[in-house]
Protein backbone atom coordinates (compact mmCIF):
# COMPACT_ATOMS: atom_id res chain seq x y z
CA UNK A 1 0.00 0.00 0.00
CA UNK A 2 1.45 3.44 -0.88
CA UNK A 3 1.86 6.28 1.64
CA UNK A 4 -1.23 8.05 0.27
CA UNK A 5 -3.60 5.10 0.13
CA UNK A 6 -4.01 4.52 3.90
CA UNK A 7 -5.60 7.99 4.04
CA UNK A 8 -8.09 7.00 1.32
CA UNK A 9 -9.89 3.95 2.74
CA UNK A 10 -12.88 4.61 0.50
CA UNK A 11 -10.82 4.43 -2.68
CA UNK A 12 -12.05 1.61 -4.89
CA UNK A 13 -9.68 -1.38 -5.10
CA UNK A 14 -8.75 -3.04 -8.39
CA UNK A 15 -8.66 -6.74 -9.25
CA UNK A 16 -4.85 -6.59 -9.07
CA UNK A 17 -5.08 -5.28 -5.49
CA UNK A 18 -7.33 -8.15 -4.44
CA UNK A 19 -5.01 -10.64 -6.15
CA UNK A 20 -2.00 -9.27 -4.25
CA UNK A 21 -3.79 -9.77 -0.94
CA UNK A 22 -4.79 -13.30 -2.02
CA UNK A 23 -1.13 -14.03 -2.82
CA UNK A 24 -0.13 -12.89 0.67
CA UNK A 25 -2.76 -15.20 2.15
CA UNK A 26 -1.38 -18.12 0.11
CA UNK A 27 2.08 -17.39 1.53
CA UNK A 28 0.67 -17.26 5.06
CA UNK A 29 -1.10 -20.63 4.82
CA UNK A 30 2.00 -22.22 3.28
CA UNK A 31 4.09 -20.84 6.19
CA UNK A 32 1.62 -22.20 8.73
CA UNK A 33 0.49 -18.74 9.91
CA UNK A 34 -3.12 -19.44 8.90
CA UNK A 35 -5.10 -22.66 8.99
CA UNK A 36 -7.35 -23.58 6.08
CA UNK A 37 -10.52 -22.29 7.78
CA UNK A 38 -8.95 -18.88 8.43
CA UNK A 39 -7.52 -18.82 4.91
CA UNK A 40 -10.91 -19.48 3.31
CA UNK A 41 -12.64 -16.87 5.48
CA UNK A 42 -10.09 -14.20 4.61
CA UNK A 43 -10.07 -15.19 0.97
CA UNK A 44 -13.84 -14.74 0.79
CA UNK A 45 -13.47 -11.31 2.36
CA UNK A 46 -10.69 -10.43 -0.11
CA UNK A 47 -12.72 -11.13 -3.24
CA UNK A 48 -15.79 -9.41 -1.78
CA UNK A 49 -13.83 -6.29 -0.80
CA UNK A 50 -14.60 -3.17 -2.80
CA UNK A 51 -12.27 -0.59 -1.18
CA UNK A 52 -8.76 -0.35 0.27
CA UNK A 53 -10.34 0.15 3.67
CA UNK A 54 -11.93 -3.30 3.40
CA UNK A 55 -8.73 -4.95 2.15
CA UNK A 56 -6.26 -3.50 4.64
CA UNK A 57 -7.45 -5.38 7.80
CA UNK A 58 -7.28 -8.77 6.06
CA UNK A 59 -3.46 -8.93 6.25
CA UNK A 60 -2.89 -6.49 9.09
CA UNK A 61 -1.60 -9.21 11.45
CA UNK A 62 0.54 -10.98 8.83
CA UNK A 63 4.25 -10.26 8.27
CA UNK A 64 5.29 -10.00 4.66
CA UNK A 65 9.02 -10.75 4.59
CA UNK A 66 10.09 -7.23 5.49
CA UNK A 67 7.63 -5.34 3.30
CA UNK A 68 3.97 -4.43 3.53
CA UNK A 69 1.51 -5.94 1.10
CA UNK A 70 1.52 -3.78 -2.00
CA UNK A 71 -1.80 -2.37 -3.14
CA UNK A 72 -0.33 -0.55 -6.11
CA UNK A 73 -2.01 -1.29 -9.38
CA UNK A 74 0.13 -3.36 -11.67
CA UNK A 75 0.32 -6.56 -13.64
CA UNK A 76 -0.18 -9.85 -11.87
CA UNK A 77 2.12 -12.73 -12.81
CA UNK A 78 0.78 -14.84 -15.65
CA UNK A 79 1.57 -17.95 -13.62
CA UNK A 80 1.60 -17.14 -9.88
CA UNK A 81 2.13 -20.80 -8.96
CA UNK A 82 5.14 -21.35 -11.27
CA UNK A 83 8.14 -23.02 -9.62
CA UNK A 84 11.35 -21.01 -9.25
CA UNK A 85 13.70 -23.96 -9.74
CA UNK A 86 16.86 -21.91 -9.26
CA UNK A 87 15.70 -20.94 -5.76
CA UNK A 88 15.22 -24.59 -4.87
CA UNK A 89 18.68 -25.79 -5.84
CA UNK A 90 21.58 -26.30 -3.44
CA UNK A 91 22.11 -27.15 0.21
CA UNK A 92 23.06 -30.24 2.16
CA UNK A 93 20.70 -33.25 1.94
CA UNK A 94 18.48 -33.63 4.98
CA UNK A 95 17.79 -37.28 4.16
CA UNK A 96 19.55 -39.84 1.97
CA UNK A 97 17.33 -42.84 2.61
CA UNK A 98 14.39 -44.37 4.42
CA UNK A 99 13.48 -47.82 5.76
CA UNK A 100 10.17 -49.37 6.73
CA UNK A 101 9.62 -52.83 8.25
CA UNK A 102 6.09 -53.46 9.46
CA UNK A 103 5.81 -49.68 9.55
CA UNK A 104 5.86 -46.61 7.34
CA UNK A 105 7.85 -43.47 6.58
CA UNK A 106 7.24 -40.13 4.91
CA UNK A 107 9.50 -37.53 3.36
CA UNK A 108 7.57 -34.42 2.39
CA UNK A 109 7.46 -30.67 2.76
CA UNK A 110 10.56 -28.47 2.56
CA UNK A 111 13.18 -31.20 2.88
CA UNK A 112 16.38 -31.45 0.80
CA UNK A 113 17.04 -34.52 -1.31
CA UNK A 114 20.58 -35.40 -2.37
CA UNK A 115 21.91 -36.84 -5.60
CA UNK A 116 20.85 -40.33 -4.50
CA UNK A 117 18.05 -41.47 -2.20
CA UNK A 118 17.40 -45.13 -1.31
CA UNK A 119 14.07 -46.38 0.04
CA UNK A 120 13.22 -49.88 1.26
CA UNK A 121 9.90 -51.18 2.52
CA UNK A 122 9.07 -54.71 3.66
CA UNK A 123 5.54 -55.38 4.88
CA UNK A 124 5.21 -51.64 5.17
CA UNK A 125 5.03 -48.50 3.09
CA UNK A 126 6.57 -45.14 2.42
CA UNK A 127 5.96 -41.79 0.71
CA UNK A 128 8.59 -39.65 -1.01
CA UNK A 129 7.05 -36.29 -1.90
CA UNK A 130 9.16 -33.90 -4.00
CA UNK A 131 6.54 -31.21 -4.64
CA UNK A 132 7.97 -28.77 -2.06
CA UNK A 133 11.46 -30.28 -1.74
CA UNK A 134 14.84 -28.67 -2.37
CA UNK A 135 17.49 -30.38 -4.49
CA UNK A 136 21.17 -30.63 -3.56
CA UNK A 137 21.89 -31.58 -7.18
CA UNK A 138 20.00 -31.10 -10.44
CA UNK A 139 20.27 -34.85 -11.20
CA UNK A 140 18.57 -37.10 -8.65
CA UNK A 141 18.33 -40.89 -8.48
CA UNK A 142 15.67 -42.45 -6.26
CA UNK A 143 16.17 -46.17 -5.69
CA UNK A 144 13.02 -47.95 -4.53
CA UNK A 145 13.00 -51.54 -3.25
CA UNK A 146 9.94 -53.17 -1.75
CA UNK A 147 9.02 -56.70 -0.68
CA UNK A 148 5.33 -57.22 0.00
CA UNK A 149 5.04 -53.50 0.62
CA UNK A 150 4.37 -50.26 -1.17
CA UNK A 151 6.27 -47.08 -2.01
CA UNK A 152 4.92 -43.90 -3.56
CA UNK A 153 6.97 -41.15 -5.19
CA UNK A 154 5.11 -37.88 -5.79
CA UNK A 155 6.47 -35.22 -8.15
CA UNK A 156 5.04 -31.93 -9.43
CA UNK A 157 3.76 -31.84 -13.04
CA UNK A 158 6.67 -29.55 -14.03
CA UNK A 159 9.46 -32.04 -13.27
CA UNK A 160 11.62 -34.15 -15.63
CA UNK A 161 11.01 -37.78 -14.65
CA UNK A 162 12.29 -41.12 -15.91
CA UNK A 163 11.00 -44.37 -14.33
CA UNK A 164 13.15 -47.46 -14.95
CA UNK A 165 12.17 -49.95 -12.24
CA UNK A 166 10.47 -53.32 -12.67
CA UNK A 167 8.17 -55.62 -10.73
CA UNK A 168 8.30 -59.33 -9.92
CA UNK A 169 4.84 -60.55 -9.00
CA UNK A 170 4.26 -56.87 -8.32
CA UNK A 171 4.13 -53.54 -10.12
CA UNK A 172 6.41 -50.58 -10.87
CA UNK A 173 4.28 -47.81 -12.33
CA UNK A 174 5.98 -45.67 -15.01
CA UNK A 175 3.12 -43.41 -16.12
CA UNK A 176 4.87 -40.33 -14.65
CA UNK A 177 7.78 -40.60 -17.12
CA UNK A 178 8.03 -37.40 -19.17
CA UNK A 179 9.64 -34.00 -19.70
CA UNK A 180 9.20 -31.08 -17.37
CA UNK A 181 9.69 -27.34 -17.59
CA UNK A 182 13.08 -25.78 -18.47
CA UNK A 183 15.47 -25.79 -15.54
CA UNK A 184 13.67 -28.45 -13.54
CA UNK A 185 15.64 -31.27 -11.87
CA UNK A 186 15.95 -34.62 -13.61
CA UNK A 187 14.65 -37.38 -11.37
CA UNK A 188 15.31 -41.03 -12.23
CA UNK A 189 13.33 -43.63 -10.27
CA UNK A 190 14.58 -47.20 -10.44
CA UNK A 191 14.64 -50.40 -8.36
CA UNK A 192 12.24 -53.32 -8.09
CA UNK A 193 9.04 -54.43 -6.39
CA UNK A 194 8.67 -58.06 -5.26
CA UNK A 195 5.08 -58.96 -4.49
CA UNK A 196 4.50 -55.28 -3.85
CA UNK A 197 4.23 -52.01 -5.70
CA UNK A 198 5.97 -48.73 -6.46
CA UNK A 199 3.92 -45.83 -7.77
CA UNK A 200 5.26 -42.61 -9.29
CA UNK A 201 2.60 -39.92 -9.65
CA UNK A 202 2.47 -36.34 -10.82
CA UNK A 203 0.30 -34.23 -8.51
CA UNK A 204 -0.37 -30.52 -8.16
CA UNK A 205 1.42 -28.61 -5.48
CA UNK A 206 -0.46 -27.01 -2.59
CA UNK A 207 -0.04 -23.52 -4.05
CA UNK A 208 -1.49 -24.61 -7.38
CA UNK A 209 -4.45 -26.32 -5.72
CA UNK A 210 -5.15 -23.16 -3.75
CA UNK A 211 -4.91 -21.02 -6.88
CA UNK A 212 -7.39 -23.21 -8.74
CA UNK A 213 -9.72 -23.20 -5.75
CA UNK A 214 -9.49 -19.40 -5.57
CA UNK A 215 -10.25 -19.03 -9.28
CA UNK A 216 -13.35 -21.16 -8.93
CA UNK A 217 -14.46 -19.24 -5.85
CA UNK A 218 -13.89 -15.92 -7.63
CA UNK A 219 -15.84 -17.11 -10.67
CA UNK A 220 -18.78 -18.07 -8.44
CA UNK A 221 -18.71 -14.68 -6.73
CA UNK A 222 -18.53 -12.86 -10.07
CA UNK A 223 -21.44 -14.88 -11.45
CA UNK A 224 -23.39 -14.08 -8.30
CA UNK A 225 -22.63 -10.36 -8.64
CA UNK A 226 -23.68 -10.37 -12.30
CA UNK A 227 -26.89 -12.19 -11.42
CA UNK A 228 -27.67 -9.72 -8.64
CA UNK A 229 -27.02 -6.73 -10.92
CA UNK A 230 -29.25 -8.30 -13.56
CA UNK A 231 -32.08 -8.76 -11.07
CA UNK A 232 -31.77 -5.15 -9.89
CA UNK A 233 -31.82 -3.94 -13.49
CA UNK A 234 -34.89 -6.03 -14.27
CA UNK A 235 -36.73 -4.67 -11.21
CA UNK A 236 -35.80 -1.12 -12.24
CA UNK A 237 -37.16 -1.66 -15.78
CA UNK A 238 -40.40 -3.05 -14.41
CA UNK A 239 -40.89 0.08 -12.32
Amino acid sequence: MTDEQPHLPDLRAADADRERVAERLRDAVAEGRLDMEEFEERLDATYKARTYGELEPITRDLPSHGAKVSMVKGPVSDDPAAIDWAARMGGEPTSTGAFAFWSGFSRKGAWTIGRQFTAFAMWGGGEIDLREARFADRDVEIRCFTIMGGLQVIVPPEMNVLVKGFGIMGGFDDKATGEGTPGSPRVVVNGFALMGGVGVDRKLRKAEKLRIKEERRRDRLERGDRGERGERGERHRRR
